[in-house]
């Protein structure tokens, strides 16, 4: 379908080049381009006419999904299954799992974060963009395999990860100040405020 609609843009192009300035070949181009979506309209039906009808639309395949364990505050697992392209934190929010996101995934807080068990999973992410590494700097119970559960994506290499869930939260606002009242310790848990060697 793509080289169709790639033919018909050249066809248009090359229906509006001849006499380029006079007010003939702006008509020519406003006809021209006009064809051209007029066929990539037509393209665009027929391809989507077919593949409905031949059973090949990505909305008949089974989502994609892999195997998540989260370990809440208390030492539960919930193993959840979740699809490709789903953040953690959407997928915690989708499995009623205790994992806040105060900032709603736009990296302006540490609600979220999660601690990779395992270091091979980890050293499967994306590298933390500066954002998330200044939010890590402030949460709770940090370590070396720290990471914020809203950019963390599910894909298929991360199919079978386990995130545990720190034993508190600090909430700040967009400006850095804390709330006050707001550090949930849970079990007796400190903040030292660095990172751990555990990985």
């Amino acid at each position: 379908m793509l080289s169709r609609l790639s033919r018909a843009g050249l066809q248009a192009l090359s229906w509006a080049r001849p006499g380029q300035g006079s007010i003939t070949s702006r008509s020519n181009e406003v006809g021209a381009i006009s064809s051209y979506m007029i066929c990539a309209g037509r393209n665009l039906f027929c391809s989507a006419t077919i593949s409905t009808a031949t059973g090949s639309d990505s909305n008949n395949k089974p989502e994609a999904k892999i195997s998540v364990t989260f370990v809440c505050k208390d030492g539960e697992e919930k193993l959840v299954k979740v699809p490709i392209g789903m953040s953690m934190l959407e997928a915690a929010h989708e499995n009623d799992i205790e994992l806040e996101g105060a900032c709603e995934g736009s990296l302006a807080c540490s609600t979220c974060h999660v601690i990779v068990t395992d270091v091979n999973f980890y050293n499967k992410l994306e590298d933390p963009v500066d954002e998330e590494n200044d939010m890590l700097d402030l949460a709770f119970g940090l370590t070396e395999t720290s990471r914020l559960g809203c950019q963390v994506v599910s894909s298929p290499e991360l199919d079978g990860i386990r995130l545990k869930l720190p034993t508190a939260t600090i909430h700040f606002k967009a400006d850095g100040e804390t709330k006050p009242g707001r550090v949930l310790p849970l079990h007796g848990a400190r903040h030292d405020g660095s990172r751990s060697s555990n990985s």
